[in-house]
């Protein structure tokens, strides 16, 4: 059975869970609302949907570093400072800090994606497409499912778990919700990595043995 908009937003409203994690259920039931409902709830998310809304201003500001080389420092929010104290809350933080480490996503986000990066990105792989020789008819289908592609690599919460690539963060933040009981949020991250940004000087070897022979 297709699953449709309407259904989404009918799974959605019922579970508060995330428009993505519904159309998963609603697949994965092809398209039995009772059973997607049973799914949302067997993995946490309707119930961590209802704790979405609440305000978490307290947590946590962890860093990593990595071989002197990366560094991240990561804010997670809880919405109480006991448990920004709990193990399970500090070892899920120290766990982004490293994914973020690994996987060096641009956002948390797709939403914070601006309008302009996305056409851009569109447009490239609008030309990639046509440069591969694909009829014109199936290029604008192709671009949306590689847009989606792009999201999952630069978006910090779709980006599969370094730890468990069969779940994505999203899906650890959800488990984290509601084995916890408390609205979780990743608010803000920074990643730095040595030499970055700079125009590095590429080593000519042959050049240097032959000065060192004529010297």
């Amino acid at each position: 059975m297709a699953v449709t908009a309407g259904m989404v937003k009918e799974l959605r409203e019922s579970t508060g869970a995330g428009m993505m994690d519904c159309k998963k259920a609603l697949e994965e039931t092809n398209g039995d609302m009772e059973k997607a409902v049973e799914v949302l709830r067997e993995k946490g998310l309707a119930k961590a949907a209802k704790k979405a809304g609440r305000i978490a201003a307290e947590g946590l500001v962890e860093s990593y570093i990595h071989g002197g080389r990366i560094g991240v420092l990561v804010e997670v929010n809880s919405e109480t400072d006991f448990v920004a104290k709990n193990d399970e809350f500090k070892q899920f933080v120290k766990d982004v800090a490293m994914q973020i480490a690994a996987s060096n996503p641009l956002y948390i986000r797709r939403e914070e994606v601006s309008e302009e990066v996305i056409q851009k990105e569109k447009e490239i792989l609008r030309a990639q497409a046509l440069n591969e020789g694909k009829p014109e008819k199936i290029v604008d289908k192709m671009v949306e499912g590689r847009i989606d592609k792009f999201f999952k690599e630069v978006c910090l919460l779709e980006q599969p778990f370094i730890r468990d690539p069969d779940i994505t963060i999203q899906d650890l933040l959800n488990q984290k919700i509601a084995k916890i009981g408390e609205n979780l949020s990743i608010r803000r991250f920074m990643r730095f990595e040595v030499g970055e940004g700079i125009e590095k000087k590429e080593e000519n070897f042959a050049e240097e043995v032959a000065k060192q022979i004529n010297s």
